[in-house]
């Protein structure tokens, strides 16, 4: 009698890749930065790193890798013209952040003040029609394949105004792409004490930005159990 054959074992499905071990799409990375720079300043208060010019040079330049060639992030130099314009695409993207988490709350930084829906995407949308771009493959040495959004060649030049018109038009593309992206899904508002950032939800049972976030939300319950009813 023929020995029975060995049931083969069952195959395995490849178990998707955890959302914090792959990389973060640039479009993602400069829109959640853009938003953050809105922050507890550590003293009860909400600070601003783009209060001055100087803010948004040094914040354009540490994000020159995420920003098109064309803007020459590296020597970029902003003015109060720029300054303004930046913080008004900011002020758009962190509308559109509010709608986003709900039916949770947006953050508290700004929660009383939000531009209106469809003011914050006309904002967006006029600022990403104002350069002509196409997308522009590279692949970097030790790196992988990167897409830009980069300007048409001849469509404009190395002046202050274009300059400032292509930074507004990358961020407004960017908060497009991830508006629109699966990205958008995991985004929520961090209600621990004193926190204003959005984040991007790693794990089902993660409610908080960062670990610290969730010790001061733990001895806030505590203290608040402690109390008992008033």
């Amino acid at each position: 009698m023929p020995a029975p054959s060995k049931a083969s074992a069952p195959s395995r499905a490849s178990a998707p890749t955890p959302a914090s071990t792959r990389p973060t799409p640039a479009p993602t990375r400069l829109t959640l930065d853009l938003a953050a720079t809105v922050r507890h300043d550590g003293h009860g208060g909400v600070a601003d790193d783009l209060d001055t010019p100087e803010g948004l040079t040094a914040w354009v330049r540490d994000r020159a890798e995420l920003l098109p060639d064309g803007l020459a992030a590296r020597r970029y130099r902003a003015d109060a013209a720029a300054l303004d314009r930046v913080r008004a695409l900011r002020s758009a993207v962190r509308a559109l952040f509010a709608h986003a988490v709900l039916p949770g709350e947006p953050s508290p930084a700004d929660a009383r003040r939000l531009l209106p829906l469809a003011e914050a995407v006309t904002r967006l949308n006029d600022a990403a029609a104002k350069v002509l771009t196409v997308p522009v493959l590279s692949w970097p040495d030790g790196t992988g394949p990167l897409v830009r959004d980069e300007p048409v060649p001849g469509a404009g030049h190395a002046s202050p105004a274009h300059r400032a018109d292509l930074l507004d038009a990358a961020l407004a593309r960017a908060a497009h792409a991830f508006i629109t992206g699966p990205d958008r899904q995991r985004l929520r508002a961090c209600h621990a004490p004193r926190c204003v950032r959005y984040f991007l939800k790693e794990h089902p049972r993660q409610e908080w930005c960062k670990p610290s976030c969730g010790n001061r939300a733990r001895v806030a319950r505590h203290h608040e159990r402690a109390r008992g009813p008033a």
